[in-house]
């Protein structure tokens, strides 16, 4: 039965990533890194921020998927931004890496109520490789597969963008973003594949205090995701507490996802904490799954590390976090 659901779980996931050949969306973007869904948020802050992050999937069935990436992002100028994004995504046969190039412009609508708009664009290469080595399961040299098509190992390239807007007013936060705006080539693997790879994602939430002298913060928001291609789409529902002690903080949080047409049907619940200890960055999120893979996988496990360095006001507010 193991043996059968891996299988189905790797398939499904092969259909996905060779769709859409972008960076899998977990949780890694309520570590405090936003830029990761969204370019308008490269240079928000007064340091270079830095985040290495590892997920693991499926813990416990072999040839689970597994992602890690590399993203930093730095304030250019008095009221600009630039971030760049490496990422390499392995699951069983297929294995995608890719690179993304951002730059942000952030505009004051209303200094007095902390109200801004922030422009985002970014460069996506992106290579997606299938390695039938693997399927050579007698060692003979040759690949044992019955698919006719598949002959020798496939590669692709593809290059596409990302545009987004983000407005935040006071302790709101509403970010709207399309990726992968240009459709696909379709000469490299099946040309009955959608060529329409647009993804929208809208990320919207609100930081308060119960008042101003709490050392407590609170921070619900919701990601919502839409795939164009089949129309699938999913929403994460999340809680954080920031607990600051002057510069430094302390936060923990959940998650719940579900596919928007399965509400009481979550595909996975998780805990996560975090904190920021001067200019050191350490979150872990741990995701429980609650669907037929919950059997044979004890869940998927997320790790970030980071740094701020060289910290410095700039001159607008439109910049600050």
């Amino acid at each position: 039965m193991k043996k059968y659901l891996f299988i189905i779980a790797i398939t499904v996931g092969f259909s996905v990533k060779a769709q859409e050949l972008t960076l899998p969306t977990f949780t890694q973007y309520l570590a405090d890194n936003e830029f990761v869904i969204s370019p308008t948020y490269a240079g928000i802050g007064d340091y270079v921020k830095i985040r290495g992050n590892a997920l693991t999937q499926w813990v416990g069935i072999n040839d689970a998927p597994d992602t890690q990436t590399l993203v930093g992002d730095v304030r250019v100028g008095d009221k600009s931004g630039v971030g760049a994004l490496f990422y390499n995504d392995r699951n069983g046969n297929t294995q995608q890496m890719g690179a993304r190039l951002s730059f942000a412009h952030h505009l004051t609508l209303d200094e007095s109520e902390d109200r801004f708009l922030s422009f985002g664009i970014s460069y996506n290469i992106n290579q997606f490789r299938l390695d039938i080595n693997n399927f050579d399961a007698d060692g003979d040299g040759i690949p044992d597969n019955t698919d006719p098509s598949i002959t020798d190992n496939r590669s692709t390239t593809n290059h596409n963008f990302d545009v987004g807007v983000l407005l935040r007013s006071g302790g709101f936060f509403a970010s709207l973003n399309a990726s992968n705006i240009l459709n696909k080539d379709l000469n490299v693997f099946a040309i009955n594949e959608p060529n329409r790879l647009r993804n929208y994602y809208v990320y919207s939430g609100y930081r308060f205090k119960k008042n101003i002298r709490s050392n407590f913060e609170w921070e619900p928001s919701v990601f919502f995701q839409l795939y164009e291609s089949d129309g699938r789409s999913s929403t994460d529902i999340n809680m954080k507490v920031r607990y600051w002690d002057f510069e430094d903080y302390y936060w923990a949080g959940i998650s719940y996802r579900f596919l928007n047409d399965q509400f009481m049907d979550p595909l996975n619940v998780g805990p996560m904490i975090g904190m920021k200890k001067g200019s050191f960055y350490f979150a872990y999120s741990y995701q429980v799954i609650l669907n037929e893979i919950q059997a044979y996988s004890t869940g998927t496990h997320m790790i970030t590390i980071g740094v701020d360095i060289f910290q410095g006001l700039g001159p607008c507010r439109c910049t600050m976090r």
